[in-house]
């Protein structure tokens, strides 16, 4: 398991260890009125530690409490470590970012777009272009989620079992196959729609590589970072740090347990769908050696997965004409909001803060969980924010925001 080795004075890297201290204290009156079982924060500038505490419970029922080393869903904060893995291959020459996904996944020729109908029967037309891989780590490729439920699409791929990270019964190919007989919510490279795009992109590491998803993941990113508790699933030796994971409906109000942290859990064992977009589970420390990655440019205690001019080519705005999210959105959902924000290769890029009407740096990379995790890297002032907690879904309340201006509030230089 991963620690924290050693937490330094906050003054000794720029930053208000008073003002510090009152995240947990803001974060405890979610716990007080019953909103949130628990949560874990950490803050780190210039490689640094500063802030890292844990308050509450990882199960509110059996009142066991949360602790460093407790191990989180991160949901959709799995889709930079998919994205980073594919990046690797493309070190090796693997790929251009412009090459038509068909020309490795074959099925994927045969894409055509929504014209019309109903989900029973519908019509298409011929795709503009083809998907670039691009496309897919932008969420620019016409793909979608079912969970979405604001188009026939959506319920397409609800009648097909793809349900994201939920998918069952399939593997990662099987998935990759039957999407390419539904039809693209719109040509790609068109609008932005958050999406199982890189559950794709999980296909092609596979393809690219020749090894199953999460043998890459551990090989080539987890071994290398020290990430030792991050994986597709949680082990039995390790289900007594595994959190509750809780829910609250949106429409009625309605709150209880989502999933238990114990063998009843899905993810109590290996999964026949490996979502490259959803899948992992992490603790607090892991996540953050790999964000501490990539704010080093692509290298953390003496082990370089990829370049630094890697890491700058993806945190770029890569959506067309340099548009914002919000300028190219057709998602029923975002996991970040999308005013003055663009999309890198994997993650949220902050251009206008203002815009944005969030304190923060233009260049902020971000990206969150449906069950309420996040984090954000600010490269300006050398700095990272991690939020743990599990509560979906990730909009019931705005702990990403309020996290954030706590944070920025405790810079004292």
């Amino acid at each position: 398991m991963n620690v924290a080795a050693k937490i330094v004075r906050a003054e000794d890297v720029g930053l208000i260890s008073s003002r510090l201290a009152e995240i947990p204290g803001f974060m405890r009156s979610y716990l007080d009125q019953g909103k949130l079982a628990g949560v874990s924060t950490l803050v780190s500038r210039r490689g640094q530690i500063a802030h890292f505490e844990t308050i509450g419970h990882r199960d509110r029922e059996a009142g066991t409490a949360m602790q460093a080393d407790t191990i989180f869903r991160i949901y959709s904060m799995t889709k930079p470590i998919t994205s980073l893995a594919l990046m690797m291959l493309h070190e090796e020459g693997r790929f251009q970012i412009n090459h038509p996904v068909s020309r490795y996944l074959p099925e994927f020729k045969k894409l055509k777009v929504w014209a019309g109908g109903t989900k029973e029967k519908f019509e298409t037309k011929p795709c503009e272009r083809e998907m670039t891989i691009r496309d897919l780590l932008t969420h620019t490729s016409g793909l979608t989620y079912g969970f979405m439920q604001a188009h026939p699409v959506d319920a397409i791929y609800r009648s097909a079992g793809i349900e994201g990270a939920m998918t069952q019964g399939l593997t990662l190919q099987e998935m990759v196959s039957r999407l390419s007989d539904i039809p693209l919510l719109f040509s790609p490279g068109e609008q932005w729609s958050y999406s199982v795009a890189t559950d794709v992109c999980g296909r092609l590491v596979e393809v690219l590589s020749g090894l199953p998803l999460d043998e890459f993941f551990e090989a080539r990113i987890f071994k290398p970072l020290g990430m030792v508790d991050t994986g597709f699933f949680v082990p039995k030796e390790k289900l007594g740090r595994f959190t509750t994971n809780y829910f609250k409906n949106p429409q009625t109000g309605k709150s209880g347990v989502m999933d238990k942290g114990d063998e009843s859990s899905t993810y109590a064992k290996a999964p026949t769908f490996l979502s490259g977009g959803g899948g992992l589970v992490s603790t607090m420390m892991d996540y953050w050696r790999f964000c501490q990655m990539l704010l080093n440019g692509g290298e953390f205690d003496g082990h370089r997965l990829v370049s630094r001019k890697t890491i700058d080519f993806m945190r770029m705005n890569h959506l067309p004409g340099d548009k914002t999210m919000k300028e190219m959105s057709s998602s029923a959902f975002s996991e970040l909001a999308a005013e003055g924000t663009g999309f890198g290769l994997g993650f949220a890029v902050t251009l206008d803060p203002a815009e944005a009407q969030m304190v923060g740096s233009p260049g902020n990379y971000s990206w969150g969980g449906a069950a309420s995790t996040y984090f954000w890297i600010d490269p300006e002032e050398d700095m990272i924010a991690i939020l743990m907690t599990q509560l979906y879904p990730s909009s019931t309340y705005p702990l990403r925001p309020q996290l954030q201006q706590l944070v920025y509030a405790a810079i004292g230089d």
